[in-house]
Formats: C-alpha cells, structure tokens, sequence
C-alpha cells in the first residue's frame, strides 16, 4: 500500500522502506508497494519491473538529446515506443483469454522493436550519445527476445 507522502523508494534501499530522494544519490526512484528482496535474499526477476525501469532510462536518455527539428520526430516515437513496452505489458498480464493475451504480447514485441529501431537513429543523429544508445538497445534486443519466446509458448 502507497504511503500518503509519496515518497521515492530505490531499487537499492536493501530495507524494503521507503526513502526520500535526499536520502539516496542513484538518481533512478521508482515508487514500490512492497520490497524487491525475495525471500532468499535476492531480487526475484519480475519483468513487470524491468520493462518500468527500461522505460525510465528510455524517458532520461531522451532529456540527453538535442531538441532540433530533425530530433524532435525521432524524441517523440523513442519515448512513446519505449514507455509503451512496459505499459502493454502490465495490460498483458490483465488478459482474461490465452488469445488476448498473445495479441497484447505482440504488441510489446512490436514496440521494443520500434524502440531499437530509433535507438539506432539516435545514435546515427547525434554519434556523442551512441554509447548510451548502445546500452539501451542491448536491452531492448533482449526484450523483444524474452517477449518473443512468450509469443511463441
């Protein structure tokens, strides 16, 4: 159950409790209802949660790029492709039929894909950022791998 202040928990706070963002220097905060920490002490893989934080890096690596006309198209399709692939994934795991649940699943297949694909424009845009572009594309191949074996069972 959310707290009434609101307050920022990191991944990282080991206590389960919620923290402030003065409390923490990871600039990544995301709101939790309960503790990340299984109960054998290690974070349960949860890719409700995975596909949440890749679309808060997608959401800060987008703050990095130079507005300008020709970035401004490829800004606005890399945060709506990379926000929407955790979205439709927490509506897949709402479905109520096997046949639902395979038609939201390809839809997040389809947005990680769309994701890499202006990941690469960015990078060709504005070659400075291409490191970071890297990173989220490596991610973003392993989702449309995860969601694609989904897609497939």
């Amino acid at each position: 159950m959310l707290q009434e202040t609101f307050k920022h928990q990191t991944p990282d706070s080991g206590d389960g409790g919620w923290a402030s963002p003065e409390d923490t220097t990871d600039d990544a905060f995301v709101l939790r209802e309960d503790s990340p920490i299984g109960p054998n002490g290690r974070h349960p893989f949860d890719l409700e949660e995975r596909t949440a934080v890749f679309g808060e890096k997608i959401v800060r690596f987008s703050k990095k790029i130079p507005r300008d006309p020709s970035n401004n198209r490829l800004i606005d399709q890399l945060v709506g492709a990379g926000t929407s692939v955790g979205g439709d994934y927490c509506e897949a795991n709402d479905c109520v039929s096997r046949k639902d649940f395979r038609y939201t699943i390809k839809r997040c297949l389809k947005e990680a894909k769309e994701t890499r694909f202006f990941l690469r424009m960015v990078a060709a845009s504005e070659p400075g950022l291409a490191t970071e572009a890297r990173d989220l594309y490596r991610e973003a191949t392993e989702l449309v791998r995860i969601f694609a074996s989904m897609y497939r069972k």
